[in-house]
């Protein structure tokens, strides 16, 4: 299906604004070469829906990476190319442009990369993920404007539906079981029947994916505004549990705690979210199994570091919870574990006085200091050596405590410390 709309490339150019620019200089570019250029995939998707176009991918019906070349040389910006996809990036100061040639691509076994080789346009949308991402809008020549919609994506918007392109494409690449329900969440879409059931009976295949791409997929989930909506359909679909049995949500009281926490998620810095994401859906597991997740999903050192740390403060929650706990035990028993851990335990304690303590800790009880300083301590007569690290500890924990409220409580504390014979001899050196 092929559509007229002359008005679709002045909405893309306002919607785009100052960024329009980079690519005003790859379309006069492409017409200087007699090349076609789409606007393709989720930037056509949003523009119909009249939502934001964040990102947005450009296909060339001929040699984009020579196009890329000149309109980086053009703008003084640099370019990274990739010849075995024929994709480029073009990236300056405030902007990036994606261009690839128009491909097709041939996967060799469920769950391998693709082999690729240069295709016209429909066979470039034929090899998409989703009919909402397989449409293209022309860009240049004749028929500028022009929606290109060989797969119903439109109609799919419409009835806003998720719908894979054919029955084999979770098998060919099984991270589309996770795509499929991060847009669902995204868009407020339903999953269609038809590629409900095909995800269902192949949600087997995430197996046939290396861990590093499917620790990408949860990665991507966790900066989504609605992460806790799309693993409550990874969940529902059974799609926690293939990437790892220890992240399926198992009893409801569990699973409810773990999506509360998730709904939160998006108070945090977003280069904590995915770590964050894995501590909370690791936090009920084994230790056999929590290392079993580590390894498959190939997590990170800092990712790895804070699913453990939760996992030991999760145990500690008794304790953290006591009401006759002071800072400076609470902080005595948070401090071992690494920041994201206890993020992580403030997310999923909620409401808590075992959260409020974590939340006290990383605001402002692991920055407190003792007013005095090592030569300090040795200059009113504690031993140099381990005693003065000892005395620095205990000035800090009355500080935590609020035992000392001057630099000069902190030297009455060191001199009922000091060793009566030090202080003697202090004496008579005077």
């Amino acid at each position: 299906m092929e559509q007229k709309r002359s008005d679709l490339l002045r909405e893309f150019e306002s919607a785009l604004g100052e960024r329009f620019r980079l690519l005003a200089a790859a379309i006069e570019e492409a017409r200087r070469r007699r090349i076609i250029l789409y606007l393709v995939g989720g930037g056509v998707r949003d523009l119909l829906l009249g939502e934001p176009v964040a990102d947005y991918d450009v296909v060339a019906e001929g040699d984009a990476l020579s196009i890329a070349s000149a309109v980086a040389q053009q703008l003084g910006a640099r370019v990274v190319a990739h010849p075995r996809f024929g994709t480029a990036v073009v990236r300056g100061e405030g902007f990036r442009l994606d261009l690839a040639g128009a491909r097709t691509e041939e996967y060799q076994r469920p769950g391998a990369l693709p082999s690729v080789r240069p295709a016209a346009l429909d066979r470039d949308l034929a090899r998409r993920d989703f009919t909402i991402n397989a449409m293209a809008v022309q860009l240049n020549g004749p028929e500028a404007g022009r929606l290109i919609d060989p797969h119903g994506g439109e109609r799919d918007l419409a009835r806003r539906f998720v719908r894979i392109l054919h029955d084999g494409s979770f098998q060919d690449d099984a991270t589309r079981v996770f795509r499929a329900l991060r847009y669902a969440a995204r868009l407020r879409f339903e999953i269609e029947p038809h590629t409900a059931a095909l995800l269902r009976r192949d949600r087997s295949y995430v197996d046939t994916i290396s861990g590093v791409r499917v620790r990408r997929e949860f990665e991507l989930i966790a900066q989504e505004t609605k992460a806790e909506a799309a693993l409550r359909n990874a969940d529902a679909f059974g799609a926690l549990a293939a990437a790892h049995p220890a992240m399926g949500m198992g009893p409801a009281g569990r699973a409810e705690a773990v999506f509360a926490a998730v709904r939160r998620l998006a108070e945090a810095p977003a280069s904590h979210r995915g770590a964050l994401l894995f501590c909370l859906l690791l936090a009920g597991a084994s230790e056999e199994e929590r290392e079993s997740a580590v390894g498959r999903l190939a997590l990170t050192g800092l990712q790895a570091a804070a699913v453990r740390g939760l996992s030991a403060l999760v145990q500690e929650r008794p304790l953290l919870n006591q009401d006759s706990l002071g800072p400076s035990a609470a902080t005595r028993m948070l401090e071992p574990q690494p920041p994201l851990a206890i993020e992580a335990f403030v997310l999923l304690e909620g409401s808590s006085l075992a959260a409020e303590r974590g939340r006290r800790y990383l605001e402002s009880w692991r920055f407190v200091r003792p007013r005095l300083d090592g030569d300090d301590v040795e200059s009113l007569g504690i031993p140099h050596g381990p005693q003065v690290g000892e005395a620095l500890a205990a000035l800090r924990e009355a500080r935590l405590d609020g035992k000392t409220e001057s630099r000069e409580d902190e030297e009455a504390l060191i001199k009922r410390m000091r060793p009566r014979d030090r202080a003697l001899a202090g004496g008579r050196r005077g």
